[in-house]
């Protein structure tokens, strides 16, 4: 999740939420910023993390095996997108484990998920969903109410 803060103020936050662990990036300005944050139970190995993802391994108690999250933030800048998307489609050739990936893209896969404003490009949508299925990702979908995507998750 896109976290706005600095990482003194984002570890306030976690912390004060119950979550002693975690790993925050610090925003650049009012702009990204990222955090994850775990109950002590469960094991987290840091394997990488930059302005665009927070990348580790899992190990819960009541599971045999290992999984991975990755946490990104795609930039809003269409300059930066191919980067974004080239580091995801890094992680993926670097990958040995299941994997979860969740996040804030600021892409859309299909026209229809964008409700008013001017209409996205059509080749940025193709650009993201070749860069999702590169890396054999699949959409397990979202929906949100209210404004700008800020109200009750479904």
């Amino acid at each position: 999740m896109e976290t706005k803060l600095d990482k003194h103020q984002m570890e306030r936050v976690r912390r004060r939420c119950g979550f002693m662990c975690g790993v925050e990036v610090e925003a650049e300005g009012s702009r990204g910023g990222l955090c994850l944050a775990w109950k002590e139970d469960i094991q987290v190995n840091l394997r990488s993390f930059s302005k665009w993802r927070i990348d580790v391994i899992i190990k819960e108690d009541d599971m045999l095996g290992e999984w991975r999250f990755t946490g990104i933030y795609g930039s809003p800048y269409l300059k930066e997108k191919t980067t974004v998307w080239s580091l995801l489609r890094r992680l993926a050739h670097e990958n040995r484990y299941p994997w979860l990936v969740e996040g804030d893209f600021n892409e859309i896969l299909y026209s229809f998920e964008k409700s008013g404003g001017t209409q996205r490009d059509t080749r940025r949508m193709d650009t993201f969903r070749k860069a999702l299925d590169d890396c054999q990702l699949v959409d397990i979908g979202f929906r949100v109410c209210g404004s700008h995507g800020r109200g009750e998750i479904y």
